[in-house]
């Protein structure tokens, strides 16, 4: 006999957590905020970004590499076209935008840090 039959229905499992793939985590691209500190680092050493040494596990031997984007290309054609592409230029305005620190993330919770007059007229009894 060949393989098991099974009686459920392709899918059928699709809505329950423990089954589900979790391929949104590989493949998501970097923050803005860690490449506005790559570009920033990259400024201060004088060394490009976008430069890297050959290697053969990447496309192009790495040696194509868009650093708004954090991705690879096989060829320069490929790298041309995608600088082109909707994605890149969206990009490269959000990086445009000032850098999301944690001053900006407790000022939007609400956790502000403003020093505030003495509600009682300033302290202790004098004599």
């Amino acid at each position: 006999m060949g393989g098991t039959v099974s009686n459920r229905r392709k899918g059928a499992r699709s809505k329950i957590k423990k089954y589900k793939r979790k391929v949104w985590l590989c493949h998501r691209p970097k923050d803005t905020d860690q490449i506005q500190t790559e570009i920033e680092k990259s400024a201060e050493s004088g060394i490009p970004a976008d430069k890297f040494e050959y290697d053969d596990e990447l496309p192009g031997g790495g040696q194509f590499f868009c650093v708004e984007t954090g991705k690879h290309f096989a060829d320069a054609k490929s790298l041309s076209d995608h600088k082109k592409s909707r994605y890149y230029k969206r990009r490269c305005k959000e990086l445009k935008e000032e850098k999301y620190t944690q001053d900006v993330a407790e000022a939007a919770a609400g956790m502000t840090k403003e020093k505030l007059p003495p509600a009682h007229g300033g302290g202790g009894m004098k004599a």
